[in-house]
């Protein structure tokens, strides 16, 4: 089968693969859809993430590897001492491996395992066209949710972990800093909980103008002063963070309203400075999420009820064979693209 299998840092590669068997306890999937991530990224141009030098200590896989952790498809086999799923059935993969044994496991907090991993950084992703998974990640997709949808249960987790986790209430104010996928879908979360006004902050003007599609107030901060007009509007009781970088966290902690909160979504190549005396000034706090845990059916079933029109990020689909330069190359020149699927089958 064709895979794109992750070797080095800008060394991704379109190979032929053997096809994964079937093993006891383990579903074998056939993808249909994989959404590109930023975490993909950061893996090909940085090698951040993937599992690189020692095996994963749960999966006992590294590089090279196949990349690729947000998909959906239909399962081909059932391992032996599977129960609940059957061929055919259309699925989402949630792709966190986790030990189960850990306090945070045993305590339910999963993505806090003190080894976790993702299929498609620490194991054999979905950027391929079979793929094998714990029964645990496999979650069955109702007839009117799209294969492609399915694909974006993975991200639309991260935003509505985001969204549950933070304060913000029924007609409080919104700020998305960063209006990549992720912070396109915060915005959808945002809305979905009830935020009276949400602000989308970002530098480029086609990533603002999906965002107002969506229901935000757009601001190009290359353009306008952020912080003024949010201020100007009262401030926002919450502002998401998913940009990753100090300016935007600056301009989030100062937009956001006294006793007001910063949800910190991205992850920060380089550490973040907290001006302290605006933060206690403001009696604020500044809280953060790693991934999500004990979502994916409640997403599902906002997306199958229609609450959560998650295909509006999408704006580009390729083929496997593609994923280079119209995907992991393209991302990082095209600041219009927002989320690009890859039809895999």
């Amino acid at each position: 089968m064709k895979a794109a299998v992750y070797h080095a840092v800008k060394d991704v590669r379109l190979e032929e693969v053997p096809i994964p068997e079937i093993k006891p306890g383990k579903i074998k999937v056939k993808v249909k859809y994989a959404g590109i991530c930023g975490s993909d990224l950061h893996a090909y141009h940085h090698g951040i993430g993937v599992q690189t030098g020692t095996p994963h200590p749960i999966s006992g896989m590294q590089a090279p590897l196949t990349l690729g952790h947000e998909f959906a498809g239909v399962i081909e086999e059932v391992g032996e001492g599977v129960a609940g799923y059957q061929a055919g059935d259309r699925v989402a993969i949630e792709p966190i491996i986790y030990c189960g044994e850990c306090e945070s496991c045993r305590s339910g907090r999963y993505n806090q395992c003190a080894r976790m991993g993702f299929v498609g950084l620490n194991d054999n992703g979905g950027f391929a066209e079979y793929v094998l998974v714990e029964p645990y990640m496999v979650h069955k997709l109702p007839d009117n949710v799209s294969f492609e949808e399915g694909a974006l249960v993975e991200p639309t987790a991260v935003a509505m972990h985001a969204v549950r986790q933070s304060k913000l209430k029924v007609g409080d104010s919104a700020a998305v800093y960063g209006v990549g996928p992720i912070g396109l879908l915060t915005i959808l979360g945002a809305k979905s909980a009830g935020a009276s006004k949400i602000y989308a902050v970002d530098v480029s003007d086609e990533r603002l103008a999906l965002a107002e599609k969506l229901g935000a107030i757009p601001i190009n901060s290359l353009k306008q002063n952020a912080t003024e007009i949010i201020l100007a509007g009262g401030g926002v009781h919450v502002a998401y963070e998913a940009a990753g970088v100090q300016p935007t966290f600056s301009s989030a902690l100062s937009s956001v309203k006294r006793g007001g909160e910063v949800m910190v979504i991205a992850a920060f190549a380089q550490p973040a400075q907290i001006n302290m005396l605006e933060l206690m000034g403001k009696e604020a706090n500044v809280t953060s999420i790693l991934a999500y845990r004990h979502i994916f059916p409640e997403i599902i079933a906002l997306i199958a009820d229609g609450k959560l029109e998650v295909a509006k990020v999408i704006t580009k689909k390729i083929q496997l064979d593609q994923i280079i330069e119209d995907g992991l190359e393209l991302l990082v020149k095209d600041k219009s693209q927002a989320k690009i699927l890859v039809q895999i089958n």
